[in-house]
């Protein structure tokens, strides 16, 4: 997973950044809070940043506001790291928009339990998203279905909202779970089956 590190401090910088590509993550480091929040606006920003509170130009807390203010399908999750392990810096940090809080200095396997739990949450986060978007299409297609079909007067194919002209059983097949079976019914049997059997009798 891509991981931004914002931290002014260059040792710790390096501490969490070698310990993060051990770990299999892509890591994206800056080195001020303006820095890091120029990337959490890119729209491939990466999915979990760990921000240091004190840092020039704008601090952690800041930037959890900024990216809390943000509108976002999938906003990223925040660990904010911090030499300062008050209780109140902790609610202060939290309610800023912080997902998590880890204490300088942090220790090693305390901060891979952190970021692994962070990488869970991210995954069903998207899958969730992901999910609720195949729903909303699903919506859309049951109200087209329920709108104006446009459909050829001669061999019956309907039109989609691409303006693709598709078979019946294409279409309803697509879109829906009914599973088809070709049957012949009374009408057309008598207009049209019957009166070439007669035919094809009267030839023999």
């Amino acid at each position: 997973m891509r991981i931004l590190i914002a931290d002014d401090d260059p040792t710790s910088r390096r501490m969490l950044a070698a310990n993060l590509i051990n770990w299999g993550h892509e890591v994206v480091v800056t080195a001020n809070g303006a820095e890091a929040w120029d990337v959490l606006k890119l729209e491939e920003a990466p999915s979990l940043a760990i921000l240091d509170v004190m840092m020039p130009e704008m601090d952690g807390l800041e930037i959890c506001k900024q990216v809390r203010q943000a509108p976002s399908a999938l906003p990223p999750y925040i660990i904010l790291l911090t030499a300062m392990g008050d209780k109140e810096d902790i609610v202060r940090g939290i309610e800023s928009g912080a997902n998590d809080y880890l204490t300088k200095p942090f220790h090693r396997d305390e901060l891979r339990v952190r970021v692994n739990a962070a990488v869970q949450m991210v995954e069903l986060q998207r899958a969730l998203t992901e999910r609720v978007k195949e729903l909303e299409t699903a919506i859309e297609e049951v109200k087209f279905l329920r709108g104006i079909l446009p459909i050829c007067s001669y061999c019956k194919s309907i039109r989609d909202d691409q303006n693709h002209w598709q078979k019946v059983e294409s279409y309803i097949t697509q879109r829906t779970d009914a599973q088809l079976s070709h049957s012949i019914c009374p009408s057309c049997y008598e207009s049209v089956v019957k009166t070439e059997l007669d035919k094809f009798k009267s030839r023999k």
